[in-house]
């Protein structure tokens, strides 16, 4: 299935809705099995005590938690044109700052600055994105598609060169086209008005952020443990 045909489907929103994205819903529930990824490399972080690498598992979960929370309001708030987009909008940026700073302690404050710049473009190109399936613009719909997909594959990027060893860069790559996927087919959902199905679109990116956060804990309890362990850090 091609990109190209999600978005062909996303651009005709005025004309009809019951086939906006309906290709991207059916990639979501595809993948839906595939969240929880970072279990399998606990192992990795065996130079961790269990106290330091839970503590840093729940800070992680809880900040991408909050970045799928922020962005399901947004897209809520936006779809019905509500009052709050703002200030939603606002709280949702802010997240993207908090993920930065949370690795800055491993990577260093520049690090910490780029992540959070890619995010920010991630949480930029989803609302541009809506706005074009909303105004149902083909053109901007394909536009801000491909430039969506391409910054996923930067954050990728910037995570494996971070991480070599534990962070692979098709894992990584694979994650956050995941994560595109399941958003988009939440977002399409919610633009239909097929709100039993947004919800439970919502479910599915939740499960797959969950197993995101772990795999970024993982890797990096696998790459500090150390580090963790003595509450110090490059930044």
């Amino acid at each position: 299935m091609s990109q190209q045909h999600d978005v062909s489907s996303l651009s005709k929103t005025r004309l009809d809705r019951r086939s906006l994205l309906t290709s991207a819903v059916a990639v979501g529930a595809g993948v839906a099995g595939l969240g929880l990824i970072g279990e399998a490399s606990r192992v990795a972080a065996a130079g961790m005590s269990d106290t330091a690498a839970d503590a840093l598992g729940e800070a992680m979960r809880k900040l991408w938690q909050e970045h799928i929370i922020w962005t399901r309001l947004y897209i809520v708030s936006f779809v019905a044109g509500l009052p709050d987009l703002n200030a939603t909008t606002e709280r949702l940026l802010r997240n993207q700052t908090d993920i930065g700073n949370a690795i800055k302690p491993y990577y260093g404050a520049a690090a910490g600055t780029q992540l959070t710049r890619l995010l920010r473009q991630h949480i930029l190109g989803a609302a541009a994105l809506l706005k074009a399936a909303k105004a149902g613009d083909t053109v901007a719909v394909a536009r801000a598609n491909s430039d969506w997909y391409v910054n996923a594959n930067e954050i990728a990027a910037f995570l494996h060169g971070a991480n070599p060893k534990n962070w692979p860069l098709g894992d990584m790559k694979q994650m956050m086209r995941r994560h595109l996927n399941l958003t988009l087919a939440e977002a399409t959902a919610q633009l239909q008005g097929r709100y039993t199905d947004s919800v439970a679109a919502y479910d599915r990116v939740e499960t797959e952020i969950l197993g995101m956060a772990d795999m970024l804990a993982d890797g990096i309890a696998a790459q500090f443990p150390r580090l963790h362990n003595q509450g110090q850090g490059r930044g």
